[in-house]
């Protein structure tokens, strides 16, 4: 196959993102990104594979772009010479600041105003700029590298540029899409592509290797996250033994965070479940992990969970999970709200993958390396059986600890990064929590005046969101944690567009759901609604791609009235 030697011209992509934005069928958006890819020489492939998704860094990458619609709107309002005024004004008609920045700059075409060639590579070395902007003089630099761009380019390829700084591309590409493109492409079957994007977790990588024919016998590296093992929900143990086989291993299901923990001789990487570096952000166990874990270099999978400081007792994951995004006085808050680590499972070993081996003979492993103390690390408590009776008195004695149930692990079963397979299993009391994503929000009235307070609730369908309700209890005024104030911070960046009392917000923000009862409802996208809902906890180790599926809500209605 030849490829073209040239430096893409950014043109070239926006015609493709015109093309993707006209369509809706799969097999064509398959086919448009494949003849783009066909183009690319190798120095272009990688950038555009991230162009494409919407973003200028892989997922894992812990760099962020960090500019806003706020700041958005001031480099609109100095790189075309209108008022930040206008812009806003133009921004609630239109909602959308990429389509804001294309009709400006229409209006704009009989001035001064230069349309340039723009490279590819220019796009990307700009907007990957904006997120090493530190210190004095960070906005204007900032607005400074966005207007670089805009004065220099056409309507529509400001329109993309805009959306890419913003992470709100919107032409479609789905990461199926993706992998199918790559697949076609060099003739690789999609199984292999995406086999190798749960463990690089970066389709610019994937696409590399494609290309070169190296995407065989990927191994895991250090320090490199990649996409964790997922478990089935069953709704009894009896099923939980039908999926995994007997004897089983059975753990308990503990209410932390899930963290991965790369350790390199002294070099140590915490990584989340959403592949966030969060190392600095728990300092206070990197010297526990080189202490009690012995190995020169490994992988393992574990469960942060916080203890009460005082009595040892664990406490709820919302304790804790303010931790993961906390940038200033760690220490302080790592003495008041401290975790333990909870070990599970072992997937390198000096030097060794071994995510092949089996379950049994890696928990084997991680026994022998894992010196437990209490409150600091532990492995988490284990039964193997094939014993009903049991299993059920090794899940009340879970509950009865505070946890949520327990996980049930074919001792055959190998790690399959990425999968939700029957290899694990987990199984609860309670009808089943939801991890749904907040769509759509509402500002309070009275004393509740200026906070987001009440929030619609969405969860997918592919590649839609479809709404179940709203919910608004759950959430304190005052306090520490979780309050209506923090809520609001957090769905204010994201806000795409204010109609009155309704706010439309930028779908990001996951929670996790009780409710009593799941009904048949007219009133919203999904068909059901959501009663008496109740916000659980902040889901901010849960990315969207993850929530419940509507087929997740089809089989709770289905089997609630089953029970009935």
């Amino acid at each position: 196959m030849k490829y073209l030697n040239f430096v893409m011209d950014y043109r070239q992509l926006v015609d493709v993102y015109l093309n993707l934005e006209k369509t809706s069928k799969r097999l064509e958006k398959i086919e448009i990104i494949s003849n783009l890819i066909k183009k690319c020489n190798k120095d272009d492939l990688v950038g555009v594979i991230y162009l494409l998704q919407g973003r200028v860094f892989p997922a894992h990458d812990e760099r962020k772009i960090g500019m806003g619609s706020r700041l958005m709107i001031k480099a609109l309002s100095h790189s075309l010479g209108v008022s930040v005024n206008e812009v806003e004004t133009l921004l609630k008609s239109r909602g959308d600041l990429g389509i804001v920045a294309e009709e400006l700059i229409k209006k704009r075409k009989q001035t001064t105003l230069t349309h340039k060639k723009i490279e590819v590579k220019k796009v990307l070395e700009n907007i990957a700029k904006l997120s090493e902007m530190e210190g004095k003089g960070t906005i204007n630099r900032k607005i400074g590298l966005v207007s670089e761009l805009l004065t220099n380019a056409t309507p529509q390829e400001a329109r993309f540029i805009v959306r890419t700084v913003l992470e709100e591309l919107r032409v479609g590409v789905a990461e199926g899409i993706l992998r199918d493109s790559i697949g076609k492409t060099y003739n690789v079957n999609v199984r292999d592509v995406e086999k190798a994007f749960d463990v690089l977790v970066d389709y610019g990588e994937v696409a590399k290797r494609a290309r070169e024919g190296k995407l065989e016998k990927l191994g895991l590296e250090i320090g490199r996250p990649f996409r964790a093992m997922l478990s089935i929900k069953v709704d009894s143990i009896e099923e939980g033994f039908k999926a995994v086989g007997r004897p089983a291993l059975l753990d308990r299901k503990l209410d932390g965070f899930r963290v991965q923990i790369h350790k390199n001789n002294k070099e140590i990487k915490l990584f989340t479940r959403r592949l966030e570096n969060v190392t600095n952000q728990f300092k206070e166990v990197l010297a526990i992990i080189e202490k009690h874990v012995k190995s020169k270099t490994c992988i393992l999978d574990s469960e942060f969970v916080g203890y009460d400081p005082k009595t040892g007792k664990h406490m709820p994951f919302q304790n804790v999970s303010q931790r993961i995004r906390r940038k200033y006085d760690i220490e302080t808050v790592a003495k008041k709200l401290p975790v333990e680590i909870n070990v599970f499972d072992v997937l390198h070993y000096n030097g060794k993958d071994l995510i092949n081996e089996t379950q049994d003979k890696r928990r084997r492993i991680l026994e022998k390396i894992i010196k437990e103390n209490k409150n600091k690390i532990v492995l988490t408590e284990k039964l193997i059986t094939g014993n009903e009776k049991e299993a059920m008195e090794f899940f009340k004695e879970s509950l009865q600890s505070g946890n949520e149930g327990v996980m049930l692990k074919n001792l055959n079963g190998i790690y399959q990064p990425g999968r939700r397979v029957a290899g694990w299993v987990k199984f609860k009391s309670v009808l089943e929590p939801l991890d749904l994503v907040i769509s759509k929000c509402y500002y309070g009235e009275g004393k509740r005046a200026g906070w987001l307070t009440s929030y619609t609730l969405a969860c997918r369908s592919g590649n839609k969101l479809l709404e179940l309700g709203k919910v608004s209890t759950g959430i304190k005024e005052t306090g520490e944690s979780f309050t209506y104030k923090q809520m609001t911070k957090l769905l204010k960046p994201l806000i795409q567009k204010e109609s009155g009392n309704i706010v439309m917000v930028n779908p990001k923000i996951v929670i996790e759901v009780a409710y009593e009862e799941i009904q048949k409802s007219p009133t919203y996208s999904s068909g059901y609604a959501l009663r008496f809902p109740k916000v659980l906890r902040l889901r901010s180790d849960k990315p969207l791609n993850e929530i419940n599926t509507i087929k997740d809500v089809q089989r709770i209605y289905n089997s609630q009235r089953g029970k009935k």
